[in-house]
């Protein structure tokens, strides 16, 4: 930490307050925790949340806890390759969604039990004595200004007490306090039916997977979960009411349509909820910034409301430890709304389309569903394109700290009449589907263009890479949370300038250089501060072999921010310093 640092953090509990002990609260103070930031979590819960809630956890937000250290423990409450499977009334499968990939290092969907994740965790930030959680303390107020934030909490025996932090992330929530009293507007819709959730232990089924049942006369959720616990979720139809549906008699009509015998069944809880689909206007006021629910909520159908929160953390907690560090500066933290909430916005998207798709407003709109989805199933590319779920808007960031060699091409024209033409499930599902350009369907929909798109602002490959000891890992374990410039063959520091070098170490970068199979033994060509790793998969190779440029710029969040050629590294690191508010020193 620099000396103005040290001053400007001096009197503070922390640099940096977490309103609210869920996972995207967790997750940021354990990855600030590992950064060495003082971090202070406040929590108006006398414990963490001890019942479930989220049920598929993808290979993002699996990296994402990677990073935080904890995927050890986590793996325990996960199963890997989790598939979901679309039914009609008669039980025909018209859609199966059954990603095999792990370009990330992890499976790409995978079922786990939040609570035994959220108290890992919560354990996790045992590992930093930088790191304090306060429960069962209410917001009464909170102001801002030039030096930091002030946040007025009382406990339960009414003490009051003002804790001062350069900057405040308020995870609190889809009722967030702290983004209704800075009147940042969320706005959306909610659907007009609601769902009865039921979890139950001693799993009665035991078949794998997740079942999406389209049944017309009431469309329900079958999930199977780790440790013998499944899910399922019933619409509620007009009419009903959460008292009624909770009666011993009407709750064993609703497990009749799933189980042999309702009485049999040993319930961990039960709850109905509404879908609702809001962002933010902004994630960012000042230095206060919102993440998880208290910036978006979507509706559950693609279980991406978890992980999108995972992801704010993984984008916002590694810039406020450079920024308090004094490795950055503030300007670098508008990246945070600017990077993330086009890519929340898409979510949102994407989980209400599935919603209509599910559970369509009428049996004519089920019946047109049913033929096109199992028409378009019958296409092997097309049925592929939906098992390995390229449909996911994957995260890529057009501007925030990101260096894209000519803007981005805008989205075709055929994806958006598809989208403006007719607002229907499958229509915005076709208007979605277009305007991916990079998968086959879009090709196939924009008239075969071909698009190679440019990996900037994009996640970066995870595969296992050998390094000089004869050991196998990870990728993101070699790196760790810092920056990485990594070269394929060749040192990525050759001809760099000594203050763009010491630029750079000031970050903690780690410099790569990837050789091919077999040619780890010529090591002596490589600097000390260059660590040697070897292509295990070949997969690093291949990623190369489809860009035109030979150095990668990977952020401590894995995502590509720029690349280069050996002689264009100079240049790309001065205009990534000032994206990062840092300038190089002469």
């Amino acid at each position: 930490m620099t000396e103005q640092a040290r001053e400007t953090t001096s009197g503070l509990d922390a640099e940096v307050l977490v309103i609210g002990a869920g996972p995207v609260g967790l997750t940021t103070a354990n990855i600030l925790g590992q950064a060495g930031v003082k971090t202070l979590v406040v929590e108006k819960l006398a414990s963490i949340i001890d019942y479930p809630r989220a049920i598929g956890i993808d290979d993002e937000s699996l990296r994402t806890l990677q990073t935080a250290g904890l995927t050890g423990e986590v793996q325990k409450h996960i199963t890997p390759y989790h598939w979901m499977r679309f039914y009609t009334a008669s039980g025909k499968c018209f859609a199966s969604i059954e990603p095999r990939t792990d370009e990330f290092g992890w499976s790409r969907r995978n079922a786990f039990i939040q609570p035994e994740v959220d108290q890992i965790l919560y354990e996790g930030l045992q590992r930093y004595a930088q790191v304090q959680v306060l429960f069962g303390q209410n917001v009464c107020t909170v102001s801002q200004g030039a030096q930091g934030v002030a946040l007025e909490v009382e406990n339960a025996q009414g003490e009051k007490r003002t804790l001062r932090a350069r900057y405040l992330v308020a995870c609190d929530g889809g009722n967030s306090l702290i983004r209704r009293t800075l009147n940042v507007a969320f706005e959306g819709r909610t659907k007009p039916n609601q769902w009865i959730v039921v979890d139950v232990r001693n799993d009665p089924l035991g078949t794998p997977h997740i079942g999406m049942h389209c049944d017309p006369e009431r469309p329900y959720v079958s999930a199977a979960l780790p440790h013998g616990i499944r899910r399922f979720e019933f619409m509620v139809m007009p009419g009903e009411t959460e008292e009624e549906l909770f009666k011993p008699e009407a709750m064993a009509r609703l497990m009749s349509k799933v189980v042999a015998d309702p009485d049999k069944v040993d319930y961990i809880r039960k709850r109905v909820y509404t879908h609702n689909a809001r962002l933010a206007a902004t994630f960012r006021v000042q230095r206060i910034f919102l993440a998880g629910d208290a910036a978006h909520i979507m509706p559950v159908w693609q279980g991406q409301g978890y992980n999108s929160g995972m992801r704010d953390a993984s984008n916002l907690a590694w810039k406020l430890a450079l920024v308090v560090q004094g490795k950055a500066g503030d300007a670098l933290l508008d990246s945070y709304t600017e990077e993330r909430r086009d890519h929340a916005r898409s979510m949102i998207h994407l989980s209400e389309v599935a919603g209509d798709i599910f559970a369509p407003e009428s049996a004519t709109a089920a019946k047109v569903r049913d033929t096109v989805m199992l028409a378009m199933n019958a296409v092997p590319p097309v049925k592929q394109y939906f098992a390995e779920m390229r449909f996911k808007p994957m995260p890529r960031y057009e501007k925030g700290l990101v260096l894209h060699a000519s803007p981005s091409g805008a989205p075709s024209a055929l994806g958006g009449l598809l989208t403006r033409s007719g607002d229907t499930p499958l229509g915005r599902l076709l208007g979605l589907v277009a305007e991916k350009k990079e998968s086959f369907v879009g090709r196939l929909l924009n008239g075969f263009e071909s698009v190679e798109p440019s990996p900037v602002g994009r996640m970066f490959i995870q595969p296992q890479v050998t390094t000089e000891d004869g050991a196998t890992h990870k990728l993101d374990d070699v790196i760790g949370l810092r920056f990485a410039i990594l070269a394929w063959g060749t040192d990525p520091t050759c001809g760099m300038a000594p203050e763009v070098r010491a630029f750079w170490e000031r970050t903690g970068v780690r410099f790569l250089c990837v050789k091919p199979l077999g040619q780890m033994s010529r090591s002596a060509m490589a600097p000390p501060h260059v660590t040697l790793l070897q292509d295990t998969q070949g997969r690093i190779k291949d990623w190369f072999g489809a860009q035109k440029k030979a150095v990668v710029f990977i952020r401590p969040d894995r995502f590509v921010a720029a690349m280069a050629s050996p002689q264009e590294v100079d240049a790309v690191s001065h205009q990534l310093a000032r994206l990062m508010a840092q300038p190089v020193e002469a």
